[in-house]
Parts: structure tokens; C-alpha cells; sequence
């Protein structure tokens, strides 16, 4: 496969991806904001932080007032990130890569460019916050279906998967870091009821709250919520099943191609990283010390793909 095709492939699935994400970080902060009757805007600020977007927010904005961030993340054609841009810059994928993809992937890719182009013409008021940001995950998980149900399992199908891994293990750190590092107003509300309505928020937010449920129904706390988000291989969300799945189409596209990259073994060093902890020396460490490593060390697996299969090239 071409490089330039790869790349339309994984970039496509993971701006799909952030624009999913996007939306539930919102929610998770929207969700937070509920729980501070005071002081919202450093809530909002802390979103705009973990989205990656508060430097150039601060830019255009003087405050970081819950309408302005949302509406600088979900529509603002100043933010390459937003929802609206991520999902015009997959669908241009789509269009570059075309011939790859089944008539139904294609069909739901355009057809969540034209729901978003039309959801986000305006701004979003807080009272339909809620019913957009549903609207978001839908569309997302409308490609997603079209995509298990139609593609063959081969190389394209493999590049369409690393993009959506990738972008959803920092996704789900960067939910994690968002409640720990600062949505609490001290550190003494830790293990409070407080402290515990807030992860419930985040379980929420990756919609893990019945599923976490299932698994410990009376264990709402710091170290179970963090541990299942982290190191539980069953989560679909969590950050070790995200990394497995890289590897694996990884491998895939090793035994194809008959050709292994240093993307393969920075994935598996990661992979056995993880199996290697538990969530006691994670606190240890400092959750949020792990979580800016983890981004870190996901973000340049990113980039070793991109130059391993010279998506540039």
C-alpha cells in the first residue's frame, strides 16, 4: 500500500475518533461543573488544558466562561481540533483514500460531515449540550459499525484501526488527568464524596459507569476506578486494551508486509510496561506523573508509525 493511502486510513480513524472524544471530554466537564457550585471557569479551564487547546484558546479569549470553551471545542474554525474541523479533515481523508473503502464506510464518513455541518451551524447552548454531544458519539459509532461490518480484515483495514487506537489511548489519559490533576478544589476532598461523584463523572465520560458497576458495585474510590481504567484488558477504553490492539494490528501488518519496524517493539515495550504494574505503584509514582509519561511515550508511537510506513513519504 501506498504510504500517502495508509496515512488518509489512520488519520481518518483517528480524527474520528478525537471528534468522539472531544465530545466526552466535554461531557465530562460539563457533568464536573455541576458538582462545583463555585469557581466553574477553572473547570472549564482544566477541559481546554486536557484537550490540548487552552494556549491557543487564551488567545482569542480572555476567561475560559463554559460557552466559550464549548464552543471553541466543538465548532470553532480557528481550533484544527474541534469537532467540526477533525470531521471535515476526516471526511477529506475519506475522499483521498475512496477507493479503499466500502460504499457504507464511505456513506457513513460523508454522511457524518453533513450531521455535524448542520448540528454545529450555531452555537450550542448549554441546555442542548447534552443532546449534541450524543448526536457526536452516534455518528462516530455509525462509521465504526460500517467499518466492522463491511471491510475486509487486511492491510486497510489494520491502518484504519492503529489511527483509532492511538488517538483513543491519549484520549482516555488525558479524561484520567483531567479529573485528578485539577478538577478537585484541594487535595483534602481526596476519598471524599466529592472525589468519588467525579470519577463517577469520568466512568461516565468513557462509557465504562455499568461496566465498572458490573465489576465492583461498592468500590467507587481513586484506586479501583483508576485501576479499571488503566489496566483492566476487558475495558474497550482502557489504556492497556487500546495498546494491545495497536499491537496486534501491528503484527498484522508485520506478517503482511514481511517487514518488522521499531513501531512494533516501542508498542510491545509499552504493552509490557503496563502488564508489569499495578495501581499501587502507579499512585506511587503519581498518577499524574504516569499519565504524562504514558501521552508521551503513545505520541511518539504515533509518529514512529507515521515514518515506518512513510505516511509522508
Amino acid at each position: 500500500m501506498l504510504g500517502k493511502t495508509a496515512g488518509g486510513l489512520y488519520w481518518m480513524f483517528r480524527n474520528l475518533e478525537r471528534a468522539e472524544n472531544t465530545a466526552r471530554l466535554i461531557e465530562a466537564g460539563f457533568r464536573i461543573a455541576l458538582t462545583r457550585s463555585q469557581d466553574q471557569a477553572t473547570g472549564w479551564k482544566s477541559v481546554a488544558t486536557t484537550a490540548g487547546a487552552a494556549g491557543s484558546f487564551s488567545q482569542k479569549y480572555q476567561g475560559f466562561e463554559s460557552a466559550d470553551v464549548i464552543n471553541y471545542l466543538l465548532r470553532d474554525p480557528d481550533n484544527a481540533s474541534s469537532v467540526l474541523s477533525v470531521v471535515k479533515s476526516a471526511r477529506d481523508n475519506a475522499r483521498l483514500v475512496r477507493t479503499a473503502l466500502t460504499t457504507e464506510v464511505w456513506s457513513a464518513v460523508n454522511d457524518n460531515w453533513m450531521t455535524m455541518k448542520d448540528l454545529l451551524a450555531e452555537p450550542v447552548v448549554e441546555t442542548e449540550l447534552p443532546k449534541v454531544l450524543d448526536i457526536i458519539r452516534q455518528q462516530s459509532a455509525l462509521v465504526r459499525g460500517a467499518l466492522h461490518g463491511t471491510m475486509l480484515r487486511n492491510d486497510i483495514y489494520d491502518f484504519a484501526r492503529l489511527g483509532t487506537f492511538i488517538e483513543r489511548a491519549d484520549n482516555t489519559a488525558r479524561i484520567i488527568d483531567v479529573k485528578y490533576y485539577t478538577l478537585l478544589p484541594s487535595t483534602s476532598f481526596v476519598g471524599s464524596s466529592l472525589d468519588n461523584v467525579q470519577w463517577e463523572t469520568i466512568l461516565r465520560s468513557v462509557s465504562a459507569h455499568r461496566a465498572f458497576r458490573w465489576l465492583d458495585e461498592d468500590d467507587m474510590t481513586a484506586t479501583s476506578v483508576a485501576r479499571f481504567l488503566i489496566l483492566d484488558r476487558r475495558l474497550p477504553r482502557s489504556l492497556i486494551f487500546s495498546l494491545e490492539q495497536t499491537c496486534a494490528n501491528l503484527e498484522h501488518l508485520c506478517a503482511e508486509y514481511g517487514e518488522r519496524h521499531s513501531c512494533q517493539d516501542h508498542a510491545s515495550q509499552m504493552v509490557q510496561g503496563l502488564k508489569n504494574r499495578d495501581i499501587a505503584s502507579i499512585f506511587e509514582e503519581g498518577l499524574h506523573e504516569f499519565i504524562t509519561g504514558f501521552i508521551r511515550d503513545n505520541n511518539a508511537l504515533g509518529q514512529m508509525i507515521e515514518q515506518d510506513y512513510k505516511f509522508y513519504g
